[in-house]
């Protein structure tokens, strides 16, 4: 998840904030040695096909950039005049020079303002398309593909680094094109008066340049530290928050609460040690910032001195050797915006190159064979999530329209990942998964053909919100009756009906305030709402006594005749209502007798 912190501190600075740009070019001279140049402009091109959308207001707003820079150098030159005019006591075109600069100075002000609010509109419409083309794409990612990033990785990719390039998508290409204008404006109105005076404004350049290799060096070393025990502690308290009832039924809260403060202590140091080194960098900086300054400051008393330039020409001067200075910054401090963005916008791309689910369209056609039923195969199926580490080999396994299969073994044998295979989340290395409807036909598990299935996994999967918004996870348009009969389907409606709101109560996160057999009732409903003509339960009656588990299942069957309803479970009374019995156990799935099956179930 995106890295919060709850621990009362934060860095002095964000390491993840673009680092000095004159060390990032020594970061570009790398990247030209180690031959990823093709893979930095890649990734721009990526970024450039949303930048593309916007290529009017981005023109637009290189335009309005243009020219504020123009006015405010207008307004400095006419400041200058005044300055002149006034210690000259000539005043025939004072209120004239006057205007100029007020003028100059409110219109860079306007145009700075609307290329502020148009930058934010635009980084925001960015941010949205980005967001919302990836979200499409990672939900349509192979499930065992993205199973190999953790979801705060995912959602670190999906806010932190899209963010990233929609600040930067829109804003990169004129804000090069502003500054280095700025730069060169700057520098040709300072020469077109003296031109040592220029080239003393620009001092400070050769020596930021120089110091590169050792400030990259250090500030990269420290960040990193930063950063490492910022994940590290964050990881912390999303655990220790997660498991809160674990935690405080250990009674060892306090033990909890000592562990936060070593991670502070070992943040607060690290922090600190980082804050050091910024402020004696930005030390010497300033002392070098000092020095060029005086050195300007006592030239220009030099020429003043000796009648070279007027009062008004020495601020103007002073005034535009910081601006200089600034603009040289910007002009340099382009180049770790743009490594920056480069390394979001690759992490965002690792995640949507990442193989698609399959998807067979042909499966939509079964939707007119729905009354009949289908029947679940698998043939001869091998799987395996490691490789040399097999879960299932060579098995088989039939579940016929009207039947309740049940899929029995220990913990972990491979239970779970039938089911998975029957949604078409994994496919097996060997064999085949697939429908076979009433007229024969035969369709292999896909993305496209999971709307058959219903499914209730194992664990509360109760969202906040309301009893009504969790069952219209599985039908968006189900009318309130529709809720109600379904509630009455799972044996939930003693208990909501008696609700204040009824269903349209509000529930807590992870359906806090229910007990365990509430919640999977509620989770049930949810999947008769959907009423498909597959429905799989993934220990889903484990909480329920054995009358209501019972009842359940033969409401579930009553309300669509051909329904095929598969079961894991290790409840022997629910073995007793089943057809057929499958035991799933040293990587091997078993068809059992009914006189097996009971045996079996009393050993669990």
């Amino acid at each position: 998840m995106p890295a919060m912190r709850m621990g009362g501190q934060k860095p002095p600075s964000d390491p993840n904030k673009p680092q000095p740009l004159f060390s990032s070019l020594h970061s570009l001279f790398q990247k030209a040695q180690d031959g990823t140049y093709k893979e930095i402009l890649d990734d721009w091109r990526w970024i450039f096909t949303y930048s593309k959308r916007y290529k009017g207001a981005i023109v637009f707003y290189t335009l309005l950039g243009l020219l504020s820079t123009t006015l405010a150098m207008a307004a400095s030159v006419a400041s200058k005049y005044v300055i002149d005019i006034i210690t000259g006591h000539r005043v025939d075109k004072l209120w004239l020079l006057i205007g100029i600069t007020v003028g100059s100075a409110v219109f860079s002000l306007v145009f700075s303002s609307v290329i502020s609010r148009l930058s934010a509109k635009l980084s925001i419409s960015i941010n949205n398309d980005i967001q919302a083309d990836i979200f499409d794409q990672i939900i349509d990612v192979d499930w065992k593909a993205i199973n190999g990033y953790s979801s705060g990785d995912i959602l670190n990719r999906f806010n932190s680094d899209v963010n990233t390039v929609a600040s930067n998508a829109i804003s990169w290409l004129p804000s090069i094109i502003i500054a280095v204008y700025n730069f060169v404006l700057t520098f040709v109105v300072i020469w077109h008066y003296n031109k040592v005076m220029s080239l003393l404004a620009f001092a400070t350049a050769p020596v930021m340049l120089l110091m590169s290799k050792f400030l990259i060096r250090k500030q990269r070393e420290h960040a990193r530290r930063v950063k490492e025990i910022g994940s590290s502690m964050t990881a912390f308290e999303v655990e220790t928050f997660y498991n809160f009832d674990t935690i405080k039924s250990f009674g060892i809260t306090k033990q909890y609460g000592r562990k936060l403060r070593d991670w502070q202590k070992r943040f607060r140091e690290t922090s600190l040690l980082y804050n050091l080194f910024t402020i004696k960098t930005h030390v010497f900086m300033s002392v070098l910032g000092l020095i060029v300054q005086y050195s300007a400051f006592g030239y220009c008393l030099f020429l003043l001195w000796t009648k070279e330039i007027t009062y008004g020409t020495m601020t103007l001067f002073l005034e535009q050797r910081s601006r200089l200075a600034n603009a040289f910054q910007n002009v340099v401090g382009i180049v770790p915006t743009f490594l920056t963005s480069s390394v979001s916008a690759h992490r965002i791309r690792e995640l949507i190159d990442l193989p698609r689910e399959l998807h067979i369209p042909e499966s939509r056609e079964l939707t007119e064979l729905m009354d009949g039923g289908f029947e679940v195969r698998m043939t001869g199926v091998s799987f395996a999530y490691l490789e040399d580490k097999k879960v299932l080999t060579d098995s088989c396994f039939k579940a016929s329209p009207g039947e309740i299969v049940a899929l029995v073994g220990p913990s972990g044998e491979g239970k779970t990942t039938m089911l998975r295979l029957m949604l078409g989340l994994i496919h097996p290395e060997t064999g085949r998964t697939f429908l076979r409807a009433s007229n024969g036909r035969e369709v292999e598990m896909n993305a496209d053909s999971r709307f058959l299935f219903s499914y209730v996994p194992q664990g509360n999967t109760i969202l906040s919100g309301t009893v009504a918004e969790n069952l219209r996870m599985a039908k968006e348009d189900a009318t309130d009756e529709e809720i109600e009969e379904a509630l009455k389907i799972a044996c939930a409606w003693d208990f909501i009906s008696k609700m204040p709101d009824s269903f349209n109560s509000k529930i807590g996160e992870r359906g806090r305030g229910f007990s365990e057999g509430q919640a999977q009732r509620i989770a049930i409903a949810r999947a008769v709402l959907r009423d498909a003509p597959i429905l799989l339960l993934d220990e889903a009656t484990s909480a329920l006594d054995v009358t209501t588990e019972r009842q359940v299942l033969r409401n579930i069957i009553r309300q669509r005749p051909n329904k095929t309803c598969i079961v894991t479970t290790h409840r022997p009374t629910v073995l007793n209502m089943c057809q057929r019995v499958y035991r799933v156990m040293e990587n091997k799935v078993t068809e059992l007798s009914q006189e097996d099956a009971g045996k079996m179930a009393e050993d669990f």
